[in-house]
């Protein structure tokens, strides 16, 4: 399922989802689907990084580096060990 960029004609509010092939996708706000699909913008050169460091640190917030050790957990947000 891939994601997808909105745009709610009715609304104007921005949104993403994911959306199989056979869904057709409202807006969350509203309920409309008269919607624009946008062009979804990829991360600036050298930001992937700290993205993917952003969302570590939200997940071991949220216990699901629970399971490693305390010295893999460290790794993992120090950022030199892929999961």
């Amino acid at each position: 399922m891939p994601i997808y960029d909105y745009h709610c004609k009715t609304c104007g509010h921005p949104f993403e989802a994911l959306v199989r092939s056979s869904t057709i996708p409202a807006c969350p706000k509203c309920g409309s689907t008269t919607l624009d699909k946008r062009v979804s913008s990829i991360a600036p050169a050298g930001k992937i990084e700290a993205i993917r460091m952003a969302h570590r640190r939200v997940a071991a917030a949220q216990g699901d580096f629970d399971h490693y050790s305390p010295s893999d957990k460290a790794k993992l947000l120090q950022g030199k060990k892929n999961i």
